[in-house]
């Protein structure tokens, strides 16, 4: 049994929404495993020095020295009703994206909105002045801003899809997505500021996205293209086969084979030759073979 191999196979297999779902569920139960285990031990809280390091920074300087955290940081989760929330809205609203939109371009608006969002956070809190004095501080994570992007992108490229909402009952997509703009934009002043602001980034790609794509533009196009030479770097290459075959025998020219043709027929008369005069017993073993392979041809 190899368990990897298993779980790769069968991870393969999922949709790619139920892929971005395990993603996000796996690395959250990672770090709390991990966590659970230093705790035991009395160790640091491992829980929160691996968030520090996949957390987006609202400091550029810490970017420059740890730029992955503009992709990390869209996977994480510090409790469970935020991974619950992001993962209920992603997986509701990318079933309707996928009726519409094919699964890469499902990845495409997740990891670009995630990454617009993680921008837009770190612009607002270098440039107005609220945030000046939390700039060295200030972490973002979370899926967040990647759903709402997905959010905004289906509900404006289907802007009349209907969902039927507890206690509402039937309710357009856009106006679901804008009321989930307008609590973001009046929630900045009352705390998690930077989430809000990252969630603003994601929606404006989103909303970007699907506008350009009722117009026959896919803006992921190019980031399409470069996901798949980048991942190209990673597969398995088949192995390269060699074949032998025997090298062939040189050809004769006229003259040669006639030569050849006139020295095997004398040959064969100084064996008869020899029969008349001494019997078939008075050859020798190789006379005995060429006049066999001789009465073959």
């Amino acid at each position: 049994m190899n368990p990897i191999g298993d779980f790769r196979r069968n991870f393969s297999k999922q949709s790619s929404l139920s892929q971005l779902i395990l993603i996000n569920a796996g690395v959250f139960l990672f770090i709390k495993i991990l966590g659970v285990f230093f705790f035991l031990f009395r160790q640091e809280n491992i829980e929160q020095l691996v968030l520090s390091y996949l957390a987006l920074p609202a400091d550029p300087a810490m970017i420059f020295k740890r730029p992955w955290t503009v992709i990390s940081y869209m996977f994480l989760h510090y409790d469970f009703l935020h991974i619950l929330f992001n993962m209920l809205w992603l997986y509701w609203f990318g079933k309707i994206f996928l009726e519409y939109l094919n699964p890469k371009k499902l990845i495409s608006v997740y990891l670009i909105g995630g990454i617009a969002g993680g921008l837009f956070y770190v612009l607002s809190f270098n440039l107005f002045p609220a945030f000046q004095e939390s700039v060295a501080q200030s972490v973002a994570l979370g899926a967040s801003a990647a759903v709402l992007a997905i959010v905004m992108a289906i509900s404006f490229y289907v802007p009349d899809y209907t969902m039927n909402l507890i206690f509402l009952g039937p309710v357009k997509l856009k106006y679901i997505a804008l009321v989930s703009v307008i609590i973001d934009l009046l929630s900045i002043g009352s705390g998690n500021a930077g989430g809000h602001l990252a969630h603003l980034g994601g929606a404006l790609f989103g909303f970007l996205y699907a506008t350009q794509l009722r117009r026959g533009k896919d803006l992921s196009k190019g980031f399409n293209r470069f996901m798949d030479s980048l991942f190209s770097l990673f597969k398995r290459r088949p192995k390269m086969k060699v074949k032998y075959s025997k090298p062939s025998k040189p050809t004769e020219t006229d003259m040669e084979y006639n030569a050849r043709k006139a020295a095997e027929q004398r040959n064969i008369d100084q064996i008869l030759d020899k029969i008349s005069r001494n019997g078939y017993e008075g050859l020798s073993k190789e006379e005995k073979e060429i006049l066999f392979k001789s009465s073959k041809k």
